[in-house]
Formats: structure tokens, C-alpha cells, sequence
């Protein structure tokens, strides 16, 4: 038992280094091996083992030498990108999107399916399969480089058995994403809520590179929200953390989906401005968007409303105006409990930019209960439309680059 329990402590000790210096090389690359051994605090001789090792698997490569400080002049090490692919997949209310990356999360190759409607267990899971089916014929992907698949979805999703517990918009229970998709494709699969994807992407490649802690708000249809704590996805205890859009922020609001009143998506998500320009349009509101109206009743929707408003209809701007201040209000609300220092809000929404973001930030700095509060750094989603695709793809690269770093 003693020397099995060596072997495996030592095991350990070999995949957590390997782990410590190619994340080394990922975030500070191109670094020298002296470099890596003074960084990581490992000895010298251990960062040459493990920097052989990684080379013959072709993770890493060397690239040109460095500057001498005395000696002959370093060779530098960086992670070799193009090595491997994942595949990440957004499991969209409406459609699913599937994108072939690179180690550094570069979209090489994307696919868009739509949602088969209605929407049941069984449809969505062959949607599923053959929209990744399709990406890798299509993109050519050698099968040999690809590495994982990393899935994000709306709904409750419990992490570790890669299982939707409940896609409301669906009304679907406990679908083994995980099985299905290691079962058909022989790769190792993750799942996870879209917000908490979408703040893992933002934490690798977007706006919180900086930062080991932040609130990444996802708002489309619905709200949530994904927290980064130290740099782990905070889940909770039940993998519900960061489902605030069922937060009631107006007791007199209107009715929710869920049967509550005043629901912050309610008067926040996607739906909000649309039900608020219909609204104000039957009271005889004079405004460019009756034209669209009478045209067609459906293309009223959040792009419709973000164009006419950049037009100057006192209408779409009303909309926005009052959307981003219930959503300050939420937030805020957010910002109290969890104070971070960093707050990335994401989404269909969100691409109004400061249409939506000026009412924000106008009621954290005017209602915030302290001067940093006040002053919390709100902003935008680097990765736009393909934040939660790009964090499904990082839900694998964080498990290749960093023990326990999602």
C-alpha cells in the first residue's frame, strides 16, 4: 500500500507540474526554461523532464532564441497552437451553434443549425450529433488532433455528470448531454450552463484576463449570470448559482413564466424592449416603428429597436433607457452581494452597447453604498455573439492548461 500510495503522490506531483509549466508557457510564452524554473519555483532539472516531455507531444515548440543575460542566449518556448482542435458547442433556445478552435480558442471553422420545433429529448440530441457531425466533415478536422468537446447551454446543467437538469425554455429534464456525446464521438465531453461558460471565455480570452474574479451577465431571452471566484466558475451547491432572472425587482411588474411577478428578466432580458415598445405603440405612441409594425408584427425585436434608435426615435431610446435601468437595478443588487471588481455583461442585449450600458452604470454610480461600488468597471463582452461558444471551447482548454481552473 505504501508504495502504491508513493506511485500515485507522485503521479500527481508529475501531472500538476506538467499543468503549472505549460500554463506557464500559455500565459507568458515566449519564455526561456530559466524563466519557467524562476516563475513556477520548480528546479531546473524537473522543467527540463517536463519540457522534453511536451515537446515530443508536440503541445509546445521552440521558437526563436532569446536576449543573453551572460550565457549563450535562450531558447524560447510557446505553446504550438495549431496542435490540437476542440470542438465547443452553444446550445441555443433557437439554434446550436458548433465551432472548431485552436489551443488559443481562434474560431477555425463554424456551423449554425436551427432548433427543431417542438423541441424534445430526442430531437435535440440527433440536432446535436449531426451539427457536430457536419462540423467535422465540413472543416476537415484531423480526428487525430481533436481533444474534447465542451458544451454550453441554457438552464440548470450539472457540471460534473454533464447532465441538463432543466432547460425551462424547453421543459426538458435530465438529458445526458455528457454520455450521449462521449458515447457517439469517443472524446471527452464537459457541460455547463451558458452565463458560466460565457464568464470562463471571458476570464481566458476576453475582458477579465486580468482579473481572478468576476460577474459575466448573459442577457438574451432570459438572465443569468456566471461568477468567477479566484478564478474557479462558482456552481453552488446545487449548480444553480447565478440564475437571477427569476430576482424579483419589482413586486408590481409583470407577470413571469415562472408565475412570479416582476421577474428581473422581465423588464431586463431580450423580451423587455419589445414588450414595452408593442406597449407603448398601442397607446397611439407616435414613433417610426408603427411602420415596421404594420409591415410585420414579428420583426419588432431587439436589432429592430437598436437600429431605430440609433436613427433617433424617441421611442427606441425611451426602451433602452428604462431596460438598462432595471437592469442597473439587478445588477446592482449583484454588485452588493457579490462585490467584484469586474462585471461583463454579454448577450443579444448587449450589443446595443451604450444604449443599454449608460442606464446601467448610471444607477450603480447613483444608488452603489460605496465609493467602489460606485466606481465597478462595467463593460461590454470582448467575444460577442461567440462568448458562450468560445467558453464551451475553454471548458476543455482550461481542463488541458490548469488543474481545477473551471
Amino acid at each position: 500500500m505504501i508504495g502504491s500510495e508513493m506511485t500515485g503522490s507522485f503521479q500527481l506531483m508529475k501531472s500538476m507540474n506538467r499543468a503549472l509549466i505549460l500554463n506557464t508557457i500559455r500565459s507568458e510564452g515566449p519564455i526561456s526554461r530559466a524563466d519557467i524554473a524562476k516563475r513556477t519555483k520548480l528546479t531546473p532539472p524537473t522543467v527540463t523532464n517536463v519540457v522534453g516531455e511536451l515537446l515530443k507531444t508536440g503541445l509546445i515548440k521552440e521558437s526563436d532564441t532569446g536576449v543573453s543575460k551572460g550565457g549563450r542566449r535562450p531558447i524560447m518556448l510557446t505553446v504550438n497552437w495549431p496542435s490540437r482542435n476542440v470542438i465547443g458547442v452553444d446550445i441555443g433556445v433557437n439554434k446550436i451553434r458548433v465551432v472548431l478552435t485552436d489551443l488559443n480558442a481562434n474560431i477555425l471553422y463554424k456551423t449554425v443549425a436551427k432548433m427543431p420545433v417542438p423541441v424534445t429529448e430526442e430531437k435535440l440530441l440527433e440536432t446535436l450529433k449531426k451539427s457536430i457531425h457536419r462540423l467535422v466533415t465540413q472543416s476537415g478536422a484531423d480526428k487525430e488532433k481533436l481533444i474534447g468537446i465542451g458544451v454550453g447551454m441554457h438552464g440548470m446543467v450539472d457540471s460534473e455528470r454533464g447532465v441538463s437538469l432543466y432547460a425551462p425554455s424547453w421543459n426538458l429534464k435530465n438529458v445526458a448531454v455528457k454520455e450521449e456525446l462521449e458515447r457517439e464521438f469517443l472524446l471527452p465531453v464537459k457541460a455547463e450552463n451558458d452565463a458560466k461558460t460565457l464568464a470562463l471565455g471571458e476570464r481566458w480570452f476576453g475582458q477579465g484576463k486580468d482579473t481572478e474574479n468576476l460577474v459575466c451577465i448573459n442577457v438574451g431571452m432570459g438572465i443569468g449570470a456566471g461568477i468567477i471566484l479566484n478564478n474557479h466558475i462558482y456552481r453552488g451547491n446545487d449548480h444553480i448559482a447565478g440564475e437571477i432572472g427569476h430576482m424579483v425587482i419589482d413586486v408590481d411588474g409583470p407577470k413571469c413564466s415562472c408565475g412570479n411577478y416582476g421577474c428581473f428578466q422581465t423588464l431586463s432580458g431580450g423580451s423587455a424592449l419589445r414588450d414595452y415598445v408593442l406597449k407603448e405603440i398601442a397607446l397611439g405612441r407616435d414613433t417610426i416603428l408603427s411602420d415596421w409594425l404594420e409591415k410585420n408584427p414579428e420583426s419588432i425585436d431587439g436589432k429592430t429597436i437598436y437600429e431605430c434608435a440609433k436613427k433617433g426615435d424617441a421611442l427606441a431610446l425611451e426602451a433602452f433607457s428604462k431596460t438598462g435601468s432595471f437592469l442597473g437595478i439587478g445588477l446592482l443588487n449583484l454588485l452588493h452581494l457579490m462585490n467584484p471588481p469586474l462585471v461583463v455583461i454579454g448577450g443579444g442585449v448587449s450589443r446595443a452597447g451604450d444604449l443599454i450600458l449608460s442606464p446601467v452604470r448610471k444607477i450603480v454610480k447613483l444608488r452603489g453604498l460605496t465609493e467602489t461600488v460606485k466606481a465597478t468597471k462595467i463593460v461590454e463582452s470582448k467575444l460577442g455573439e461567440n462568448g458562450t461558444v468560445i467558453g464551451a471551447a475553454t471548458l476543455i482548454l482550461a481542463d488541458l492548461f490548469a488543474l481545477n481552473n473551471s
